[in-house]
């Protein structure tokens, strides 16, 4: 709960970049305008007008032109809009990340986790053995391993009662799979590709359920292949209406994953996205995120796991569900407090709704100034109102309130989106 509070902290203290356009007019407006109050008034002097005339007029410049709205305008803005994206779950650890996901254009989703209930089981077992003592050999090769998939089994295995032999040996081959010794005999458990280069003969067909959207684990003992599991992790109920939202909003959308390229492409379908990036090694959603920045895509990386965490950190704008690792978390410019993958188009039109009222904000604490400073110079004299000088430092002091009550009334419009 601290962690949180201090995340809404410093990002409703930092500076968005597009606060830097007001920064820069204000470091030349404030000197132009004392210039125009004292030109006004030497201007004044010299047309013959009177001392007392000639100060209410530089006064009232000065008045009307105090850039109390123009300080307001951006971190009004960004308390706000943080302020209603934690009320949806979604916290922003700065402001620039508000201000990036108003930018995005790509959206790069990770499978496991994210795009899927990141909980999968197993769903079905084939070997030419006993199938439960192919099931102990794998869980017992798995045991050691982190792998979401590996852990299915191990807990299917337990759920089952299913004996699980110790072994000895163990090793992992990223993006391929492990190996160990067990009972003596060598075990190699892994995608088909990764038993092929161990030199085992996988019978042709023996992974079609990947079209069906399953991962199929293959088990090789002593480089004879002998099974296979097969483990389905379900697509999450809201994920399909979470593309459909980033589509409609005009965002490309990819999903890339280590699992084979048909049972990627069946989740893909599932979930209505059209471009896929299937047996990717860690490393290569960081390649992925980078080339797509090379080609002038402002990129949002949205991830779960240790191996998103650089493409989490390359990306315009890292998104990290709730459920992730602390990693994931750390390298985040986002992160979710749900599991819920509407946050994720939620979130960037946060940004946009915000970035946008910056700008209206920004718009009210100028426009008054540029219309109602040639007036407090002296402008209704020229038009024969000389009446209006008395009363010009009280209207050039309720103008400049409204300006500021614009900006706060706009910035507290965001509140509603």
């Amino acid at each position: 709960l601290f962690q949180i509070a201090r995340m809404m902290e410093m990002a409703q203290g930092t500076k968005a970049p597009v606060a830097n356009i007001a920064d820069r007019v204000a470091a030349v407006f404030v000197p132009v305008v004392i210039a125009i109050a004292v030109l006004a008034c030497i201007g004044w002097l010299l047309a013959g007008r009177d001392p007392e005339f000639s100060l209410t007029i530089a006064v009232s410049v000065l008045v009307i032109s105090c850039p109390c709205a123009l300080g307001l305008a951006t971190p009004l803005a960004i308390v706000v809009g943080t302020g209603l994206g934690s009320k949806h779950g979604i916290l922003y650890k700065t402001a620039a990340g508000l201000e990036s996901a108003a930018r995005i254009d790509t959206v790069v989703l990770d499978k496991t986790g994210t795009c899927t209930v990141g909980h999968p089981e197993v769903v079905d077992v084939r070997s030419g053995m006993d199938a439960d003592e192919l099931v102990g050999i794998v869980a017992a090769a798995e045991s050691d391993s982190e792998h979401p998939l590996g852990e299915a089994v191990v807990r299917y295995a337990e759920s089952k009662g299913i004996h699980v032999p110790p072994h000895s040996g163990f090793e992992s081959v990223t993006g391929g799979g492990v190996r160990c010794s067990v009972g003596g005999s060598r075990v190699v458990v892994g995608s088909a590709s990764f038993l092929a280069d161990e030199g085992v003969e996988v019978p042709d067909g023996a992974d079609d359920g990947a079209s069906e959207g399953r991962t199929c684990i293959l088990a090789a003992i002593d480089g004879v292949y002998s099974g296979i599991v097969s483990i389905m992790d379900p697509v999450r109920e809201e994920s399909p209406s979470a593309v459909a939202s980033l589509k409609a909003d005009g965002i490309r959308v990819m999903m890339v994953t280590g699992d084979r390229r048909s049972t990627a492409e069946h989740i893909a379908g599932e979930l209505g996205i059209d471009e896929v990036r299937a047996e990717t090694k860690p490393g290569d959603k960081l390649e992925i995120v980078k080339d797509l920045q090379v080609a002038q895509r402002r990129v949002a990386m949205t991830g779960d796991g240790i191996n998103d965490a650089p493409a989490l950190t390359q990306s315009d704008l890292g998104i990290a569900v709730g459920s992730g690792t602390d990693i994931a978390m750390e390298s985040a410019d986002v992160i979710l407090m749900n599991d819920d993958l509407r946050s994720v188009p939620a979130a960037l039109e946060i940004g946009r709704a915000t970035l946008g009222n910056i700008k209206q904000n920004l718009f009210f604490a100028f426009v008054y100034n540029a219309i109602c400073i040639p007036i407090a110079a002296g402008l209704p004299v020229l038009l024969g109102y000389d009446g209006l000088v008395d009363q010009m430092p009280m209207i050039s002091a309720a103008a400049m309130s409204l300006s500021s009550v614009s900006v706060v009334t706009n910035a507290m419009r965001l509140r509603g989106f």
